[in-house]
């Protein structure tokens, strides 16, 4: 994003194993989000300030996509006390210290609250850092839903796959696939996270 490289680097359509396929990241051009969870696509794009379109399909492109094929994953029950962004972060940090590794988990249950966003630039901005990157973004509010979330952390790559103040980039899914989006805020009901171990 500091260099306005954001065409598609990434088709979607070349990943061969499709099979346990989890990724995330963004459509080219910043004009919407995606994620993959087992093995399905989806791609979310703004139709106006309220309402958004989630689709099922394959044929899109990603500046940059965070992907793996998962069969074996390390399950963990969430602690009543974790119900933030920043504590699920901790957990999963304390969960993994012995692992110097980056990994893409999921968390599959109930939240309370959560703001997702779309990013939706405008054709013809240019970009040249990530606060330019976000302009046209809109956010969404979801409340007492069922979701899947797939997130990638990484300690080792802040301001690449992950913003410069976390070390997770996650994307959420409603139950019913109509809503997704990039996952910016949330408060957990219960749920469980899975590690994965490509």
């Amino acid at each position: 994003m500091w260099k306005g490289k954001l065409s598609g680097n990434i088709d979607l359509d070349t990943l061969s194993n499709k099979h346990h396929l989890f990724g995330l990241g963004p459509v080219e051009y910043l004009a919407g989000e995606i994620l993959i969870v087992d093995g399905r696509a989806y791609q979310s794009t703004v139709l106006n300030d309220s309402t958004m379109k989630v689709e099922e399909t394959y044929a899109i492109k990603a500046p940059f996509f965070a992907y793996a094929n998962i069969t074996n994953w390390m399950e963990v029950m969430l602690p009543d006390s974790v119900k933030s962004i920043n504590q699920l972060e901790r957990l999963l940090e304390h969960i993994t210290k012995k692992v110097n590794q980056s990994f893409l988990f999921q968390f599959k249950g109930e939240v309370e609250q959560a703001t997702i966003h779309i990013v939706n630039l405008p054709k013809g901005l240019t970009v040249n850092s990530p606060a330019d990157a976000h302009q046209g973004q809109k956010n969404f509010l979801l409340t007492n839903r069922e979701v899947d979330v797939v997130g990638f952390f990484s300690t080792a790559h802040k301001g690449i796959f992950t913003r410069h103040d976390t070390y997770l980039h996650m994307h959420l899914i409603t139950s019913d696939k109509q809503k997704m989006g990039h996952l910016d805020e949330v408060r957990i009901k219960k749920g469980t996270i899975k590690i994965g171990h490509p």
